[in-house]
């Protein structure tokens, strides 16, 4: 009977993670929603033509194949495979670190004012979304240290899912930013 009591326990415990992490996004989208509608508020369909097009496609590219390898770093802990999940994971962690120097890089090359009404939104939206990034990666290391350590296994490995999910999370996010702010344009 103690058995099943506690199998019923893990799975409540389960469920209550995931709506905890499901309730995060819905509050995380308010915000990413909000910059997204202020940036046409501010600004309406307005694009400076100096800002890098290749240069957004480019860390657009990367945080895309960060997706892609997060994808692949749980799935190879769902299936017990430790070297494919810490091969995958610390590309995931590489590309993250690779797409915010690229935002950085937007930044120190940008030929508009932070001020403008279109300078506002983009260094607001880019800003906040790569402080989600920064966060994505130092959540990523962690995972990957305790992993190092055995904490995860393939029956027990909701800090993998939940951290992938939130980095799939983040990446959604921009693809919505980035057409916002490199693309539309009257």
């Amino acid at each position: 009977m103690a058995v099943a009591a506690i199998t019923v326990k893990e799975r409540q415990r389960a469920s209550i993670n995931q709506l905890g992490l499901w309730l995060f996004f819905l509050s995380e989208s308010f915000l990413f929603s909000a910059l997204a509608t202020g940036r046409f508020y501010i600004d309406g369909l307005n694009r400076p033509e100096e800002l890098s097009q290749l240069l957004g496609l480019g860390i657009t590219s990367i945080l895309l194949l960060s997706s892609f390898t997060a994808y692949r770093a749980e799935a190879a802990m769902a299936h017990g495979d430790r070297a494919n999940f810490s091969r995958f994971l610390l590309a995931t962690i590489v590309l993250g670190v690779i797409f915010v120097a690229g935002v950085g890089v937007e930044w120190t090359i940008a030929e508009f004012d932070p001020s403008d009404p279109f300078g506002t939104a983009f260094f607001t939206m880019t800003g906040i979304h790569a402080s989600h990034v920064i966060s994505g990666i130092v959540m990523l290391a962690l995972v990957y240290f305790l992993s190092a350590r055995g904490h995860f296994s393939a029956e027990k490995h909701w800090g993998v899912e939940a951290t992938v999910k939130y980095w799939h999370f983040v990446d959604v996010v921009w693809v919505f930013f980035y057409p916002i702010l490199y693309l539309v344009s009257w």
